[in-house]
């Protein structure tokens, strides 16, 4: 979770494993959107000797549908190369990394950008710009803030671009949500009681590795222009992340491999928590390999979904309008699939059409709040979640609660939530975790560092 280690094949597989996506008006520049894409799940900060890093043999893409045809009008490429300075150490770094071109520093990566429009016309924006080491402690990279800070990259066509690591933002109770269920802050009302307690962070103190694209709007939209409307549909976009692998890999000896073929997705990722919660585990791995513009054929596992069934059993009499609902969801629909359509959250809409898929979309007229609300719409922040995502939303809670029934009489007003639908959550709230995101780009956290982490 938000999708981490969400499917059998792409758990074995971290650096390909996208595990959030964020998508929202830049709160410091509102003429900016900011896109990010997260991979290699739960870093452990000790990751040393051989520290984290993005796999050179792995795509990297974050895509933009801006005409809601669900097929890629805009598509942002990263591709990576790892230069190793001294093969007959076994060290990262032979003393302190003072700056991006430290001799100190042994292993370092580079990348490169890339723009595909629609028609498949390729642009190379950059190459060869580095992305910062791990964090490592305070003798190997005693200002890391100011190292990350040098690996945020402004391109000549407008772009700003970071690629490295950061502090997990997104918090969840990992430990008791795959407990069957057990919500700590309810679970004497469980099945299993016990007394209630705070919720634990599963991700706490965890890093991650990111990549983060900032630009103007008007790169954004179908004609080039800024949006101004909420309602008019250029105002909306639709985005999802993915990695790709060679079709064909050749382990040859002397530990070389050798790669060939076109490439193939093995993950992907729009809204949190979609194949995490809603896709059955048989088809988990067949998901990742899908275009969103496919995604019809999940459509059954989004109208009738088993987290709203297993409330009802594991929390007896707690549920019980939600245990009587037999109809489809299509609150979940709207949610997931097709965007919330205009009137039914006042001031609202960011709906792309009726093609399904698996999307954040996101109203790029809406506003940054002035109060941000973790809660984003159900806490009355248009700027929140499902509209766009912002590294602060408590995603987790936001989509418990829409399943618990919350959301179903925006679109059903003949149903009534129960009492407990509008109060579930696992209990966490970023301003209590250690995990601070920053004011400004990449807007993510500076990263743990092994050397001062309890859990090390």
């Amino acid at each position: 979770m938000s999708s981490h280690r969400e499917a059998p094949e792409i758990s074995k597989d971290p650096v390909a494993d996208n595990t959030d996506v964020y998508a929202f008006v830049s709160p410091d520049n509102p003429d900016m959107v900011t896109l990010i894409m997260n991979y290699i799940p739960l870093e452990g900060p000790a990751g040393g000797p051989n520290f984290y890093e993005f796999g050179d043999d792995v795509l990297y893409e974050l895509h933009v549908d801006n005409d809601g045809d669900a097929i890629d009008d805009i598509t942002y490429q990263f591709s990576f190369q790892t230069e190793l300075r001294n093969p007959d150490t076994f060290l990262y770094n032979t003393g302190q990394i003072s700056s991006l071109d430290d001799p100190n520093w042994n292993k370092r990566q580079f990348y490169s950008v890339t723009r595909v429009e629609e028609h498949g016309k390729k642009t190379i924006l950059a190459e060869m710009l580095a992305s910062p080491p791990c964090n490592i402690g305070p003798f190997s990279t005693p200002n890391y803030a100011a190292l990350a800070k040098a690996a945020v990259h402004a391109l000549p066509t407008g772009e700003t671009v970071f690629a490295g690591q950061r502090a997990e933002g997104f918090y969840v109770d990992l430990g008791s949500v795959f407990d069957l269920l057990d919500l700590r802050p309810f679970q004497n009302l469980h099945v299993n009681p016990m007394p209630a307690t705070a919720g634990v962070n599963g991700t706490n103190r965890l890093n991650v590795h990111s990549i983060a694209l900032q630009l103007p709007k008007n790169m954004l939209t179908s004609d080039g222009s800024f949006p101004t409307d909420p309602n008019d549909p250029r105002s909306i976009i639709g985005v999802y992340a993915s990695a790709s692998r060679r079709k064909a890999t050749i382990l040859d000896k002397n530990a070389e491999i050798k790669e060939a073929g076109p490439w193939v997705q093995v993950s992907r990722l729009g809204s949190p928590l979609f194949n995490e919660v809603m896709i059955p585990l048989g088809k988990k791995d067949f998901w990742n390999s899908q275009a969103p513009k496919d995604d019809s054929q999940f459509l059954v596992f989004v109208e009738h979904q088993e987290v709203p069934a297993r409330l009802t059993i594991l929390y007896p009499g707690v549920f019980p309008n939600l245990a009587a609902y037999t109809k489809p969801r299509a609150d979940m629909v709207a949610i997931f699939l097709t965007g919330i359509p205009a009137g039914i959250i006042p001031g609202f809409q960011n709906f792309t059409g009726k093609t399904l898929a698996d999307f954040l979309r996101l109203n790029m007229v809406i506003p940054p709040a002035t109060t941000p609300n973790i809660l984003g719409i159900l806490g009355g922040d248009l700027a929140g979640f499902p509209n766009g995502r912002r590294v602060f939303d408590d995603v987790f809670t936001i989509e418990l609660r829409a399943l618990a029934g919350v959301t179903i009489p925006l679109v059903d007003s003949s149903f009534t939530p129960d009492a407990a639908a509008s109060k579930v959550t696992d209990g966490l709230d970023p301003s209590k975790i250690n995990s601070p995101f920053l004011a400004s780009f990449p807007y993510l956290g500076v990263p743990y560092d092994g050397f001062d982490n309890p859990n090390s």
